[in-house]
């Protein structure tokens, strides 16, 4: 297969820098087509990836240096993806984020992309840190 499928995963340094994220984007979504991935699966690929990374800007990376990049990780194999990234923040503890779906909860926007995540991929794990989260997405 191709690089980042399962010869081996690819990992890289990304900055907050949109056209740096879409190209990682672009060759995680191109290796998942290549690898057979249905559209549907696909998109959810994209959005968990998306939801992911921009997480680690806006909330791993809050008061660091903007130049400071996340480590991104992915593999495609025939029976699954694996996408991690790790912040350099102090992490977090995801029980103490309020679930978005409960009614006084509602207008709070705080937890909808982990719940996003935990919706499309088979899995999400976070490290004991909270400061690197990896996704699995396991075809149906």
């Amino acid at each position: 297969m191709v690089n980042g499928t399962t010869g081996g995963p690819v990992e890289r340094d990304v900055h907050n820098d949109r056209a740096e994220i879409e190209a990682v984007e672009h060759d995680l979504l191109g290796l998942a087509e290549r690898a057979g991935y249905s559209k549907a699966s696909r998109f959810a690929i994209r959005l968990a990836f998306e939801e992911a990374i921009t997480n680690a800007f806006q909330h791993g990376h809050r008061g660091l240096d903007e130049s400071v990049p996340v480590r991104v990780g992915y593999e495609v194999g025939p029976d699954e993806v694996r996408i991690w990234v790790e912040d350099k923040g102090k992490g977090f503890r995801v029980e103490d984020v309020p679930d978005p779906t409960l009614d006084e909860n509602l207008t709070n926007p705080s937890g909808r992309g982990l719940m996003l995540m935990k919706s499309y991929m088979t899995s999400v794990r976070y490290n004991p840190t909270g400061n690197r989260v990896e996704m699995v997405y396991r075809r149906r």
